[in-house]
């Protein structure tokens, strides 16, 4: 016997994928179009198909996926870390670093000797709104540079330079503190590839060591290599204070 669906609780197939924490809802729309993914046990290609989540049965290259419970977590980045889930090198992934049985993914990517603030999670929209650049959402760098920043370069960093063809500019860079130029905190509100290196190297500097303050206002008030499961109250308080 067919059971009838009821509209309010059906989703997108893409997002019912995120939301399980499979991966993002494009990469999700990519394997649909693959034909890795069946809905009640007949393969679909429609990116436009609907799951009812307490009925329906999807299956991923034929293991079924089931709906976990959203996950937010907090990670103190050390050195020496690639923040992916996996590394074709071999390398050490930041994943490894938390013991959790829930398939994670980080938010964005610090580079390999970066530290500091690193969210992971299995929401695939939270993700989202977090990288997405019309949501202005702001990181805080501690910047080591290799000689004194001078207020004239000070300023184009303010006013916006060009990299690789693409205006960038930082919201704010004020000095780590009087007694030395060389250490500055900066703010920015785009996630390009080495943004905060190349906005530097730009003009001349070189980065010697980049640390991650803040990312959408969660600081990292943790250990460095350390990790905490963010609460229900920050996640909200994130997206009711840059959401739209």
């Amino acid at each position: 016997m067919k059971y009838k669906k009821n509209p309010m609780t059906l989703i997108r197939l893409n997002k019912y994928l995120s939301d399980c924490g499979i991966t993002l809802r494009r990469k999700s729309e990519e394997y649909i179009l693959q034909g890795r993914v069946s809905l009640n046990n007949k393969v679909t290609f429609d990116l436009s198909a609907k799951v009812d989540p307490a009925n329906d049965i999807v299956l991923l290259d034929s293991e079924k996926i089931y709906q976990k419970r959203k996950l937010y977590i907090l990670l103190n980045k050390p050195k020496g870390v690639v923040a992916t889930t996996k590394d074709e090198k071999d390398r050490k992934t930041v994943v490894e670093l938390i013991k959790s049985r829930d398939k994670i993914f980080p938010v964005g990517r610090l580079d390999y000797n970066t530290t500091g603030v690193l969210i992971l999670t299995n929401d695939g929209d939270f993700s989202n709104f977090l990288t997405h650049p019309g949501n202005r959402i702001p990181r805080d760098y501690e910047v080591k540079l290799e000689r004194t920043l001078t207020e004239v370069d000070k300023e184009k960093l303010c006013n916006g330079i060009y990299i690789k063809g693409v205006k960038g500019k930082f919201i704010k860079v004020v000095l780590h503190n009087k007694k030395s130029k060389k250490l500055v905190i900066v703010t920015a509100i785009e996630g390009r590839n080495h943004f905060v290196k190349n906005m530097f190297g730009a003009l001349g500097y070189t980065v010697e060591a980049l640390n991650r303050i803040s990312f959408a206002g969660i600081k990292a008030d943790i250990p460095v290599g350390a990790y905490r499961v963010l609460s229900k109250e920050e996640i909200s308080g994130v997206i009711k204070t840059y959401g739209k």
